[in-house]
């Protein structure tokens, strides 16, 4: 590395520390052991419900038990549930997407399958996940594209969500005081 490459990046790496004026490494009081902080609760610039626009914006929602996550809880478990039987290539519980690697059925060794789950939102809704389907056939040539059949994405979406609500419905029930 060159001396003026590197009298470069050590400029640029001071002038951004610099812009900070509360910089503490180490164990404090302000942040506990290490760098570890801790956001006082339900301290907003919004409130404590947060921004909420449009109608309704006010009422209590049903986000799930896990609401830390950036999708409903209930989606994200059933989704997971549901795909487990595939290999999962990535799984983003904040984005609430979750991709599967190909997988090809034991009875049926020359085609295979691939999927990606959406959830779309923080509500348990009939249209918060979404199933993308894809096939592949083997041939002479090897793996070439194939429709999938036109009943697999709302198959496994209907899947999905009764596995949902019966989280929930348990999820409710384990929380009743008896």
């Amino acid at each position: 590395m060159s001396p003026r490459l590197l009298i470069a990046l050590l400029t640029a790496v001071l002038s951004v520390a610099a812009c900070s004026d509360d910089i503490k490494v180490g164990p404090s009081p302000d942040l506990g052991p290490g760098r570890d902080r801790i956001a006082p609760p339900n301290q907003s610039a919004f409130g404590p419900n947060g921004l909420s626009f449009g109608p309704g914006a006010s009422k209590s929602k049903d986000l799930g038990e896990g609401a830390i996550l950036g999708v409903n809880a209930f989606l994200w478990r059933a989704s997971l549930d549901t795909v487990s039987f595939m290999p999962i290539t990535s799984a983003d519980p904040f984005g609430g997407t979750i991709v599967t690697d190909w997988y090809t059925a034991p009875t049926t060794p020359g085609e295979r399958y691939k999927l990606n789950v959406y959830i779309l939102g923080r509500e348990l809704r009939s249209d918060g996940v979404r199933v993308s389907v894809f096939r592949q056939v083997q041939g002479k040539g090897g793996w070439s594209d194939a429709p999938a059949p036109n009943t697999m994405s709302a198959a496994l979406e209907d899947t999905i969500l009764t596995k949902a609500r019966q989280l929930r419905i348990t999820g409710l029930e384990n929380s009743t005081p008896q």
